[in-house]
């Protein structure tokens, strides 16, 4: 069966035997109603939790909305539309509107990319900005010991709307609702000191009111204070399946049980290889990114097995500090020691890749250089079928294969 795989903008193909293939995790079939921008629509004329956004604002009042970067597939320009429409009709003039890029830990975006992002209508008539990490005001912090510093054109604003996309995230549990401020326009220090949570076992995908590292983003979001957010489900395509709207809890945990729905798969057991992709460009751009498909593989092969992670990685590694833990490292298994005696930002990523090689074989098939990629303990190829014929040659003609095309979307859960 030939099978195909997003790689940067284009596809690789995979001809795995019938008799091999145990499953090819796509979507679950749901019933899905409107679509797009019509289901945004639908989703702020219906708010969870809170008035119509439109009864929310006030004429003169000054409104940042918080978006993803270029990083992620959050539909910035087909949300923006309406979101301005209802924003208009509660009396606020473009000009006290700023649409804030979450940058995160993430590089600047240039100008090019920061339009294509924000559609055509919204670059035209509101400011679009990236966040500033090193102009933020203070909070305080949380409960937890997390400094709450927040970018000043969003901690300033009167009213904060918070845009995301709704996806399973490995530590966070899911991706949305309030980690547009924690960590999206957060300091370095205060990103490193929530995620440093992330070695906890309750802060793990698919969790949310017993995941520590999720109720610290929410506690932050609290004290920032979040007036309104949209979040929306995207189908394996990147098209708007579900939006939700309105509280910045309640839309966001509807928003997830629509997502468990549509992602959450089922094994009755894990496959000796796991072949799985973050399903393209932009979201492999580099290794950093790459590796949330690489985390909810974990779930799905078996000790000893095989995953092939297939991602462009042209933009290399991704971070600065994932980069020099990941090169600097003299095996995988220090990276882990390291992560336990100092959490570091970046370095929990490098940590992450090291602790899924404690159970399997790690091959990457990528464009970067196969010393280099052996370098930092994965096994290189630059096809994935080659990927897959080596893995059947270690572990036998009868091993069974698993495919993920979207695994940062699909996460697999072995049920006995």
């Amino acid at each position: 069966m030939k099978l195909r795989f997003g790689f940067g903008t284009g596809v690789q193909e995979v001809e795995v035997p019938e008799q091999n293939l145990i499953g090819e995790l796509h979507a679950n079939e749901v019933p899905v109603g409107l679509t797009g921008e019509a289901e945004v629509r639908r989703a702020l004329s219906a708010p969870i939790g809170t008035p119509l956004l439109r009864d929310i604002v006030h004429p003169g009042e000054t409104v940042a909305i918080v978006t993803s970067d270029v990083t992620r597939p959050m539909p910035t320009a087909k949300v923006m539309p309406a979101l301005l429409d209802e924003l208009y009709a509660g009396g606020v003039d473009p000009k006290d509107i700023t649409l804030v890029f979450a940058l995160g830990s993430h590089r600047r975006q240039t100008d090019e990319e920061k339009r294509r992002l924000a559609g055509e209508r919204a670059w035209a008539e509101i400011r679009c900005v990236d966040s500033d990490p090193l102009d933020c005001v203070s909070y305080g912090v949380t409960s937890r010991g997390t400094p709450v510093d927040i970018t000043r054109v969003v901690a300033e604003a009167d009213r904060r709307i918070c845009l995301g996309n709704i996806e399973y995230h490995y530590f966070a549990g899911y991706s949305g609702g309030a980690k547009a401020i924690m960590p999206g326009v957060s300091t370095r220090a205060a990103i490193q000191a929530n995620h440093s949570r992330m070695v906890l076992p309750e802060a793990k995908a698919g969790a949310l009111d017993t995941n520590p590292l999720r109720m610290d983003i929410e506690e932050a979001g609290a004290m920032v204070g979040i007036d309104f957010i949209v979040n929306v489900v995207l189908s394996e395509h990147k098209e708007i399946l579900k939006a939700v709207a309105g509280d910045a809890v309640l839309a966001h945990r509807e928003g997830c049980s629509f997502l468990d729905t549509l992602y959450r798969k089922e094994l009755s057991a894990p496959a000796d290889i796991v072949l799985v992709s973050q399903g393209g460009a932009p979201k492999d751009l580099n290794l950093y990114q790459t590796q949330k498909a690489l985390d909810n593989a974990k779930h799905a092969v078996r000790d000893g097995g095989v995953i092939i992670l297939i991602g462009s990685c042209r933009e290399g590694l991704g971070e600065k500090t994932f980069e020099q833990w990941m090169t600097e490292a003299p095996s995988a298994h220090s990276l882990i020691e390291r992560i336990g005696r100092e959490f570091r930002l970046g370095g929990h990523k490098a940590a992450a890749i090291a602790m899924v090689l404690e159970r399997a074989e790690v091959d990457l098939v990528s464009e970067l250089d196969d010393d280099f990629v052996r370098s930092i303990f994965l096994v290189p190829y630059k096809t994935a079928q080659e990927a897959l014929d080596h893995a059947f040659l270690k572990l036998g003609p009868n091993a069974t294969v698993l495919a993920m095309p979207y695994g940062g979307s699909t996460l697999p859960t072995v049920v006995s």
